[in-house]
């Protein structure tokens, strides 16, 4: 994403804290140059997953140990 400077001075804050939220570089143009603005440490694509109701957390190797014989049918009709 591109802005100008003039853009960047009316938001900064906003534009600085989604800049640190998403990861994500900020171009700005100035004078016909471009500067980056980007968080030092980028963050994996794991810490950028949203977090999802009812997820499994845990080791999944408890899973196998889970009965699903209840769960299961074997005739789909």
């Amino acid at each position: 994403m591109a802005i100008t400077a003039s853009k960047l001075r009316a938001n900064i804050y906003r534009i600085l804290d989604e800049v640190l939220e998403t990861g994500q570089p900020l171009e700005i143009e100035r004078n016909g140059k471009t500067l980056v603005i980007a968080p030092k440490q980028v963050q994996s694509i794991w810490d950028r997953l949203p977090r999802r109701e009812g997820a499994i957390i845990g080791d999944p190797d408890e899973l196998i140990h889970i009965d699903w014989s209840s769960e299961w049918t074997p005739d789909p009709n």
